[in-house]
């Protein structure tokens, strides 16, 4: 039977062939996605590793320990990592990534920062490193190809002394994020984009499911046992599903290199870390075959029962309300949350997570009641004969209608809730405005309490270009109501930052002249602090703020100098946003992505529409054909459809980003006290961009409508 069901897949007339190639073909496209969806997976799992041999845990053991300090220092908002080790023996680890580990005087530079280093002028960034530059960092201590990083040597007493310091005995094998944690935020992400990539597989496999059950149950009538129909037909789809994998391998591995350079989480992969596991390989290699088969088995069910069982088919079921509890309850959870606000993030995870994927598949489980729901919307208001047929057969079988589009829902879900959550946390922690005194102050807080600053470096600060100020914040010894942690003279307040109360000699201010979240003004007064300015001189200095002009020459030139000055600070000279902003860029990598999920699913979404189409349309030629002999023009079966097709999922659409919406803004309340944000007009771009695509795609089957119709159709069958 196995030789009989190729046989069939192959020399079954052009028909057979023409559907096994379309099957091929699309079981190679989705393939080749879900390839590339595992391998990015993967790629995401490698920066993490390597991000955790910057940050190595304490560890004793046998080894001589290195001693270790990790910093952060910033250029014109781009974030450095600062590695500062010291080995005390012969056996002390090396860091990964370099030959050896650097001496006193001697460091190590990623490929990145050494190119940033050669572009830019020694005081703004080089005066930083001081000595000899030995070579570049390995990509195996790098999380992207743009990561920038040092790795400087000391002495022990040195590099002891630093912030964060600690002994190693090993680096580099303990990951900084929990493994099971990093694979559900993963999995739940990946999940966006596989569901309808495994749709597009299940339709493609399901292609003239009708018309091999008429031939199926045909054989059947001639003896054919249940177990043989089910081997021929599992053989056929198999068949086309093996050539498409094979196709999808060899796209995978085309466009790897180029797909890799894509900055989908904010950086690029180096292109070996999209890589694909043994389990991989094999969970796609025999995963889809097996799947296609299964699909297979299924839409014979009623061939299985009895071979008139194809002839002999009714309405099915109309789904009930009741499908709605799953959404519903995952929202109440969200509700819930709101008011019961766990600090832990176990808890936090708990609460959240569980919600959302329950509205995930409440909102898969209540598709075809949501379909049925607008069929009989469209055809109470239908006044034209296409949107009357359209709208009743989709509410005749509300299941098969949704099928096609249920990864559409899902990805639009799961992407609303990603980019609704970033683009308000974005505008709630963004960097500081362009232009604004915040973004030309650079201040410096000093780890440990400084006794007093020479003048020679308010000298020296004064004296670079674009400097407009330079002032020494000292400790405020009793922080009052106002919970400002520093304080100055009022001859000392910069005219750029406020004014002091009204007879004030000594203030209370925020560490870096301005309070979070709030911009630095010259309306903004300054309470007064109970102390005299004798008692000023004697506190000890705990930053220094300087003011300038905004361009990056003097922002740049003033952090060197100042971490020249204090070379042990822990995180070095920073503009108000520096934080904010390389936070801000990781979202917005993260919202490409999210991006990147929404284009894939709605291309994949358009794709197995168009195949159902295909299907649909191959499976009713007759009906079409008696119809078009009754007067009907063709145009009037197109636009039947279309509009089979295009009106669930644009409801499935709206319904999917409104839920996602919705969750987002519960979430936010629950974990943040944020208020959503509504999304940038680019997201809604790209949404309509892509249903408009999927539209077009479904337009472009619509031709053959009139090539398989037509009286010689109504006559043959």
């Amino acid at each position: 039977m196995i030789r009989f069901g190729l046989r069939l897949a192959v020399a079954g007339g052009r028909e057979a062939l023409t559907r096994l190639l379309v099957i091929a073909a699309a079981v190679a496209v989705g393939s080749g996605l879900l390839l590339t969806t595992l391998a990015g997976v993967n790629a995401v799992n490698a920066q993490l590793t390597r991000y955790a041999s910057m940050y190595p845990n304490a560890s004793a053991g046998d080894a001589d320990p290195l001693w270790w300090s990790t910093r952060q220092d910033y250029f014109q908002g781009k974030q450095i990592i600062r590695i500062d080790v010291a080995a005390t023996g012969p056996t002390a680890p090396t860091p990964v990534g370099v030959p050896a580990t650097p001496g006193p005087g001697e460091y190590y530079a990623s490929p990145a920062l050494r190119a940033l280093l050669a572009a830019q002028p020694a005081d703004q960034l080089g005066d930083r490193y001081p000595g000899r530059d030995l070579g570049t960092v390995g990509p195996a201590a790098l999380t992207s190809p743009d990561t920038l990083l040092v790795v400087a040597g000391g002495t022990p007493d040195e590099v002891a002394k630093l912030p964060a310091a600690k002994q190693v005995t090993s680096v580099g094998d303990t990951p900084a994020i929990p493994e099971t944690t990093v694979n559900l935020i993963l999995g739940v992400i990946a999940g966006g984009l596989l569901f309808p990539v495994l749709i597009f597989i299940g339709t493609a496999t399901r292609l003239s499911a009708a018309r091999r059950e008429q031939r199926f149950a045909a054989m059947r009538l001639v003896g054919a046992t249940p177990r043989q129909i089910s081997l021929v037909a599992a053989v056929e789809a198999a068949a086309a599903a093996v050539a498409g994998t094979a196709v999808g391998f060899g796209l995978f591995y085309a466009f790897r290199d180029p797909l890799a350079g894509i900055p989908f989480t904010g950086m690029p992969f180096f292109p070996s870390d999209m890589s694909l596991g043994v389990l991989d390989a094999l969970l796609v290699a025999l995963g889809v075959p097996v799947g296609a088969a299964v699909a297979a088995q299924v839409s014979l069910r009623r061939v299985r029962i009895s071979p008139l069982g194809v002839t002999r088919r009714v309405t099915p079921r109309a789904p009930r309300a009741y499908r709605l509890i799953p959404a519903l309850l995952g929202l109440a959870v969200l509700f819930f949350a709101i008011g019961f606000k766990p600090e832990a993030s176990d808890g936090q995870t708990a609460i959240f997570l569980p919600a959302l994927l329950l509205i995930m598949a409440g909102l898969v489980f209540a598709g075809p009641w949501l379909t049925m729901v607008g069929a009989r919307i469209l055809a109470r208001y239908a006044n034209r004969p296409a949107a009357l047929i359209a709208a009743r057969r989709l509410a005749d079988n509300p299941k098969a209608g949704f099928r096609a589009i249920s990864g559409i829902m899902l990805a639009l879900f799961v992407t609303s809730v990603a980019v609704g959550v970033i683009t308000t946390i974005v505008t709630n922690r963004g960097p500081a405005p362009t232009g604004s005194t915040d973004a030309g102050t650079v201040t410096t807080v000093f780890d440990e309490k400084t006794p007093s600053v020479p003048d020679t470096l308010f000298t020296e600060l004064r004296a670079i270009t674009g400097v407009r100020s330079a002032t020494a914040i000292r400790e405020n010894p009793e922080v009052t109501t106002a919970g400002e942690a520093g304080v100055i003279a009022c001859t000392d307040l910069p005219s750029a930052y406020g004014r002091c109360a009204e007879g004030a000699s000594v203030i209370e201010v925020p560490m870096g002249l301005s309070r979070w979240r709030e911009s630095a003004s010259p309306a903004t007064v300054w309470p007064a602090a109970p102390l005299t300015l004798d008692d000023l001189q004697r506190l000890p200095v705990v930053s220094i703020v300087v003011g300038t002009d905004g361009s990056a020459s003097a922002v740049e030139r003033v952090r060197t100098v100042l971490e020249i000055a204090y070379p042990t600070f822990w995180v070095g000279p920073n503009v108000p946003g520096d934080f904010e902003s390389d936070f801000a860029d990781t979202l917005r990598g993260w919202e490409q992505l999210a991006n990147v999920v929404i284009i894939a699913s709605l291309a994949l979404g358009g794709c197995s529409l168009a195949v159902s189409v295909i299907g649909g349309l191959t499976e009713r030629r007759r009906p079409f054909s008696l119809l078009r002999l009754s007067g009907a023009p063709v145009r009037v079966l197109r636009r039947v459809v279309a509009l089979e097709s295009a009106i669930p999922m644009l409801a499935v659409a709206a319904v999917a980003i409104g839920m996602g919406l919705l969750a987002a803004h519960l979430f936010l309340r629950a974990q943040m006290d944020y208020r959503l944000i509504a999304p940038e007009p680019r997201f809604y771009v790209i949404v309509v961009v892509g249903l408009v695509t999927c539209l077009g795609v479904i337009a472009s089957t619509l031709p053959l409508l009139e090539r398989i119709t037509g009286p010689e159709t109504a006559r043959s069958e």
